[in-house]
């Protein structure tokens, strides 16, 4: 590098700087370059002195590190710009501004009503929700000609946004290839225009990041040194696996949907007339509903058949539909889907929906003409049902889990692995997250109880806690 050259970018990250797109993901696991990429990208454009661009972390302890880079590079590019540290704010020769602000909680949104910014960048991108990310497309619009506008992200796998960002970034296309949405738009004058939104992720590691590795090459044995999960999150970039995740025993491979072992989504079979069918249920209006249909064979394993999600598309949004809309679908699924039809179904429920202290209980609605749909109340104890999944994930000596899922199940295998822990309720999941489907399978898990076993020594995992409990123990249902 030239001694008069103050930063170059490295390939991965100039590839980040140049894209057009509207939507920009960059990252993916640890050491790739994501907090300069952030810091330097606006300099772009802060020669415009209309051009507004706004830095975002969860809390503002966590933009430390973000801000000491912008101390670290702007004077030495501007060295007339000033740095405000009461508004967090860089002002330019120009008079562009570079801003630093925080989401901690789901309030402080409202902070950013009525402004505008050219250039929204969200550094750790999984830590916020899909309601905090998509409501500052609103506040993305162009100060003045001449700017480039568009929202930009960084993150590593994990955190409770890991669910959203996964299905929106990561799986819905191949990494640099451009994602399109088209919009329709009806104007005051009744005539429809279309309008494209385009996103793509720009995938990096630590692999990508040749000034580091020339630096310190050991860095690759602190990321090998860290848990599997974390390891595989941190240095490989995997979204399968990551800190925080609560079910990292999940395992979804393909290879072995037909022969059923070590995997937990299995390709759909026959039930046999035997077999007992649970109807797991949990009722939602604003956010998703969920129905799950579970076969249970003479072993006491339950299978995931078929399911019915109430979501309009939108993560963690629901269809708004009343209880009896919701019935007469679940009455529908039952009489035409060919593992149901026919069958003698057992409905379990949140005990919520029996509630008739406000009038008529969904559970009543649900159940009259002409659906007939019932159910009886499920067992809500969160702590014992989350180990009821622990244990049944678990791979037995046979190489077979007591909880396998069609792979028709999108929504469940979707949402079941991307659960992470509360920060508060350190044992419990953050109810935060789309967890319909986990509280719907709950009350059938909890009308099945199962005691530990021992997992198959070909997956041992040594950092798994419920391998330190005693091999005896037993779950009673009380």
């Amino acid at each position: 590098m030239a001694a008069n050259v103050i930063w170059e970018p490295q390939e991965k990250q100039a590839q980040f700087l140049k894209r057009r797109e509207y939507e920009c993901l960059y990252g993916g696991a640890a050491g790739g370059g994501k907090s300069e990429a952030s810091v330097m990208l606006p300099m772009y454009w802060v020669h415009i002195p209309h051009f507004r661009a706004l830095i975002l972390r969860k809390t503002y302890p966590q933009l430390t590190e973000l801000i000491d880079k912008s101390r670290m590079y702007y004077p030495r590019l501007f060295p007339e710009a000033k740095y405000n540290s009461t508004m967090h704010r860089w002002m330019f020769p120009s008079g562009a501004t570079v801003a630093f602000g925080s989401m901690h909680n789901a309030s402080d949104v409202e902070s950013y009503r009525g402004r505008q910014f050219d250039l929204i960048i969200f550094d750790e991108l999984t830590h916020f929700t899909w309601a905090e990310y998509s409501f500052m497309f609103s506040r993305n619009r162009p100060s003045g000609p001449g700017t480039f506008v568009g929202i930009r992200a960084t993150t590593n796998p994990g955190g409770i946004g890991h669910g959203w960002v996964k299905e929106r970034f990561i799986t819905c296309a191949p990494p640099m290839t451009p994602v399109r949405e088209e919009f329709s738009i009806r104007t005051p004058e009744g005539r429809e225009e279309k309008r494209t939104r385009s996103r793509i992720f720009i995938p990096a590691t630590v692999f990508d990041n040749n000034k580091l590795l020339e630096n310190d090459r050991d860095y690759l044995a602190n990321l090998s040194m860290l848990p599997s999960a974390q390891k595989n999150a941190q240095l490989y970039g995997s979204w399968d696996s990551f800190d925080g995740q609560v079910f990292s025993e999940w395992v979804n491979d393909p290879n072995h949907y037909e022969d059923r072992v070590y995997t937990h989504v299995i390709a759909p079979f026959r039930i046999p007339k035997s077999w007992r069918i649970w109807r797991g249920f949990d009722f939602g209006y604003a956010r998703p509903y969920s129905v799950g249909w579970y076969a249970a064979d003479e072993d006491g394993r339950l299978f995931r058949i078929a399911e019915l999600y109430g979501t309009n598309g939108v993560p963690n949004e629901g269809t708004r539909e009343s209880p009896d809309r919701i019935a007469a679908n679940i009455a529908l699924i039952e009489r035409e889907n060919e593992y149901l039809r026919g069958r003698e179904i057992t409905g379990v429920a949140d005990p919520s929906i029996f509630d008739e202290s406000r009038g008529e209980s969904v559970a009543v609605m649900m159940a009259r003409h002409p659906n007939y749909i019932y159910f009886h109340p499920g067992d809500n104890t969160r702590l014992p049902g989350k180990m009821q999944y622990h244990y049944r994930f678990k791979f037995r000596e046979d190489g077979r889990p007591m909880l396998q899922v069609f792979s028709t199940c999108r929504h469940f295998i979707r949402t079941i692995p991307a659960l992470t822990y509360d920060t508060k309720m350190v044992e419990d999941i953050n109810s935060a997250q789309e967890d319909h489907i986990y509280d719907e399978c709950r009350y059938v898990l909890m009308e099945n109880p199962i005691s530990p076993a021992k997992q198959s020594e070909m997956h041992m995992n040594l950092d798994d806690p419920l391998d330190l409990m005693d091999r005896k123990a037993r779950f009673y249902r009380v």
